[in-house]
């Protein structure tokens, strides 16, 4: 065995060590057992939900941004959640996840765009699922395998991050936060059901 040949190998061992020990997929939702607050699918994943996020390519660039508006419904351990997303490119999607709790901290999704089901395991603050998407026709209708992160923080805001990739290659990257809609205020009208904006604003007598 040469010099160039040894150097090589040492070079692909790094990278594999560095793929599987220091990076996102290192991590193991045993590293989050014990964390707060405790994510519960019922709780955090139900209503209606604001979702904001960034998609980078390849090369770390962003290369999209959405808004989602999502809603939660749960019926005993079945839940779902539809999403309606609206990209900064211009295309919107809409698209519906079947969850079912089961036993332990584990749970399946199933969804129309994916293959099979996905796997997902609650751990502390942390949700893990993965799964296989198959990507729209107008975006190449690859078959990705997707990691995904889900992280709730104190204030019941959840940090999603996910990796998507072929081949073993990661191709895109997803950071988004998902949140409890605000709630509309009502609009009033001036005039409206005897409404006055102008007698509103008088000082009390």
């Amino acid at each position: 065995m040469n010099a160039v040949t040894i150097i090589l190998l040492a070079l692909l061992i790094a990278i594999f060590v560095r793929a599987r020990l220091l990076s996102f997929r290192a991590q193991s939702p045993l590293d989050y057992a014990g964390t707060g607050p405790v994510f519960s699918l019922k709780e955090h994943l139900n209503g209606e939900i604001l979702s904001e996020g960034l998609i980078y390519g390849p090369n770390g660039k962003m290369s999209n941004s959405f808004v989602a508006r999502m809603i939660g419904e749960w019926a005993g351990n079945s839940g779902t959640l539809s999403e309606s997303f609206a990209y900064s490119n211009g295309k919107q999607m809409n698209r519906k996840w079947y969850l079912t709790l089961g036993t332990g901290n584990t749970f399946t999704a199933k969804a129309d765009d994916i293959v099979g089901e996905g796997q997902g395991t609650i751990s502390g603050a942390t949700v893990k699922l993965t799964y296989s998407i198959i990507l729209p026709q107008d975006a190449g209708g690859h078959t990705l395998d997707v990691t995904d992160w889900m992280y709730l923080t104190e204030h019941g805001v959840i940090m999603n991050r996910s990796e998507m990739r072929k081949y073993g290659i990661k191709v895109a990257e997803l950071v988004a936060t998902m949140r409890p809609a605000p709630k509309s205020k009502p609009i009033h009208m001036n005039g409206a059901n005897r409404y006055d904006a102008v007698s509103e604003r008088k000082p009390l007598q």
